[in-house]
């Protein structure tokens, strides 16, 4: 067996086998419209039997464009914005777009711009930031980007923002539980840098007033299974009859700290969660909860990024609305 590397395939040679000129090559590979489509058919034939790969930076050289998307993260670990940015990769890949990513500590204000940065000599054609957090925002707003800019779970703050109704699927939350007939409800918030804990808290607190019920205690968490279950106590204190919970991992972890404890779900606590991650329809009980719709989330993002001229629909940076799925968790109190 040869230990020789393979020759890389070029233009030259698929231009050969097809029986074309190396322009014609570069306008199938361009999608120029005038190229004949038996023709077209034949390059992308000899391409195939060739196994030519297009070489994106020789393209961009060629055309002006990359046909690359930046994707800014400031936060990747969480569900929410992990599940964004693979939404994110998939979208763009159906437009025809490449994802080129890159990360940055949102408390780093140097980094994200050396983020940003980065993308840009990539050629980016256009940026979509994952902000879950005020820091990214106040360190982009600084920043002169050349490009269009997206921002992704910044609860709709600022001219481009994008992001699911947070308030409007808080709401949801709390509404499923008084309809249920529970007046004393908890929230257990997430962290309160994050801009979506903010945008749940408020919407907590709004429908509440608007069904001139009293706030329980808001409780803070840090999004994880395990301040669930150390917030058990409090909330045992507090005398509630339901919470919400900010996302689903926290209400996972409430719900082993009430069984812990002897109580029942929903027997004496009824419990909402917030994401619908794909673990919540197997927790015990099931979990009523809030699903966002990261997809469409992605897509109107990807499609924000790459308008024509910067400029978006306003169907585009719309809320996404979101939608209450009943399960298991939620029965009307003792």
């Amino acid at each position: 067996m040869s230990s020789q590397p393979r020759r890389t395939v070029g233009v030259r040679d698929v231009a050969a086998l097809a029986g074309v000129s190396r322009q014609t090559v570069s306008r199938v590979l361009n999608d120029h419209p005038e190229v004949a489509i038996e023709t077209r058919e034949r390059v992308v034939a000899a391409m195939d039997e060739l196994g030519y790969r297009m070489n994106n930076a020789a393209r961009a050289l060629g055309t002006r464009r990359s046909r690359t998307l930046g994707v800014l993260a400031s936060d990747a670990l969480q569900y929410g914005p992990s599940r964004s940015i693979a939404a994110l990769e998939a979208s763009a890949r159906r437009s025809g777009y490449w994802v080129s990513a890159a990360f940055a500590d949102a408390g780093d204000a140097d980094a994200v711009v050396a983020a940003v940065d980065h993308l840009v000599m990539q050629g980016v054609e256009g940026i979509v930031v994952v902000a879950p957090h005020a820091r990214t925002l106040e360190a982009l707003d600084a920043l002169r980007i050349g490009v269009p800019v997206v921002t992704l779970h910044s609860a709709d703050r600022g001219a481009r923002g994008l992001s699911v109704d947070q308030a409007a699927g808080a709401r949801l939350a709390v509404a499923a539980l008084a309809d249920a007939g529970h007046t004393r409800i908890a929230h257990l918030a997430g962290p309160a840098d994050w801009l979506e804990a903010e945008s749940r808290a408020d919407g907590f607190a709004a429908e509440l007033a608007a069904r001139g019920l009293t706030p329980g205690p808001v409780i803070e968490g840090d999004w994880t299974a395990g301040s669930g279950y150390a917030a058990v106590a409090e909330v045992r204190a507090s005398g509630v009859t339901a919470v919400f919970a900010a996302n689903d991992q926290m209400a996972l972890g409430l719900l082993g700290g009430l069984h812990e404890a002897g109580l029942s779900v929903p027997g004496d606590i009824s419990v909402v969660g917030f994401d619908d991650i794909p673990d919540a329809a197997y927790y015990w009980p099931q979990l009523t909860t809030v699903r966002q719709d990261f997809d469409e989330l992605a897509r109107r993002a990807v499609a924000a990024a790459l308008a024509e001229g910067g400029v978006a629909p306003a169907s585009d940076l719309a809320p996404v609305a979101p939608v209450l799925v009943r399960r298991d968790s939620v029965a009307p109190p003792r």
